[in-house]
């Protein structure tokens, strides 16, 4: 069993209230869920507006799935519009 993770810090521009951030927030990991069938959520920087922290784990008897998979969600985050990616660590178990 193979346990991906990937931790990704982002950050949002529209967002001018932590209630517009939970609302961008919300819509991605929503969308990143039925597609992408993962756990995902914000794990830090809870009370920045701009800036959010969110994390994400699937589980896969294969590494390399597991790896296309994270890069796959990796690449469809880059594409959303309302968010950047800054940084990301990704590990393998």
């Amino acid at each position: 069993m193979i346990i991906g993770s990937c931790k990704l810090k982002l950050r949002l521009y529209s967002p001018s209230s932590l209630k517009e951030k939970r609302m961008i927030l919300k819509s991605l990991i929503e969308r990143l869920k039925n597609r992408f069938n993962i756990s995902i959520a914000e794990v830090s920087d809870n009370d920045l507006w701009q800036i959010a922290t969110i994390g994400i784990a699937i589980v896969s008897k294969d590494r390399v799935y597991a790896d296309e998979v994270i890069n796959k969600i990796i690449n469809f985050i880059d594409s959303f519009d309302a968010v950047e990616i800054i940084d990301y660590d990704i590990e393998m178990l």
